[in-house]
């Protein structure tokens, strides 16, 4: 058996972030290796994985990357099993390498876009398994999204205090100027952090699926079937049009001054800007 010198140990604990014992025992079983008690390190990783594919990754942190020029922003989330390890150094240089893979991935969406994503020959795979051998438990990226504006427009993204739960919005508008006025990015953050708070189903009532709406209606018709079959048509009328004002973005009263509805604060907010505002879409991860 090779003799396992101290440099060695410190150069394989340098690459691998693992603890001193760890990376001894893994140099002994490479004989000397260091790049094979690397792969035994990761391989250590996958087997960790494995073992724990059905416990549950309730905890982890949602992970925000904003281009320099605002033009492009994406949202992820790296999850784990307890919040000891969510505030490890080792989960943090994790979140740091899949905020850089957000920045360079080719996909705008889905976890094995992230994942895929090659920084330096290192892939978000790598380092989702690197981490689990590093800790113990299952870690992997739960969501993804990026935006790309591709006129005028502006992203904007929120974070809650907790570090769970994230928004990204992206609202178009009628010209550049209106885009960067203070008033409308103001909008734009108020409205990312109000759809933190009220998980709106949809941005429209086009976009809720015609299953979760004939099950509405179907739910309210039976709370009132002791009525005339006319007044129940009004009473499902009037419920459902509830269910769409706290469900859908643009009708939901606005959290900061509930005699708005959010549609009407970004309205006139552009128009104090000198032209016009619309919300394109918008997307909302949550950790649990």
């Amino acid at each position: 058996m090779a003799e396992i010198s101290a440099s060695m140990v410190m150069k394989l604990r340098k690459m691998s972030g693992q603890g001193m014992m760890n990376c001894k025992r893994a140099l002994q079983e490479a004989n000397g290796d260091v790049e094979g008690a690397m792969e035994i390190l990761r391989k250590k990783g996958l087997a960790t994985l494995a073992k724990r594919a059905e416990r549950e990754t309730s905890e982890g942190m949602v992970v925000s990357w904003e281009s320099t020029d605002g033009k492009t922003a994406g949202l992820a989330t790296l999850c784990c099993e307890t919040d000891f390890v969510a505030k490890s150094d080792d989960f943090m240089g994790a979140v740091d390498f899949i905020r850089d893979c957000i920045e360079k991935c080719e996909g705008d969406s889905g976890a094995g876009a992230i994942l895929e994503t090659e920084i330096e020959g290192k892939k978000g795979s790598d380092v989702t398994t690197e981490t689990v051998s590093k800790t113990g438990e299952k870690i992997g990226v739960g969501d993804f999204a990026r935006y790309k504006l591709d006129g005028p427009g502006l992203i904007s993204t929120y974070i809650h205090f907790n570090g769970k739960v994230g928004t990204m919005v992206e609202i178009e508008t009628s010209d550049d100027k209106v885009a960067a006025a203070d008033i409308l990015k103001q909008a734009a953050a108020d409205i990312a952090m109000h759809i933190t708070a009220t998980k709106p189903l949809s941005l429209e009532r086009e976009g809720i699926s015609p299953g979760i709406i004939e099950r509405e209606k179907a739910i309210f018709a039976e709370q009132v079937t002791n009525k005339p079959a006319n007044i129940i048509e009004k009473i499902v009328e009037g419920k459902m049009k509830k269910f769409y004002a706290e469900n859908c973005l643009l009708e939901q009263q606005f959290v900061k001054d509930d005699s708005k509805t959010v549609a009407r604060v970004l309205s006139e907010s552009a128009r104090e800007a000198g032209g016009e505002a619309k919300i394109k879409r918008f997307v909302r991860f949550e950790v649990g």
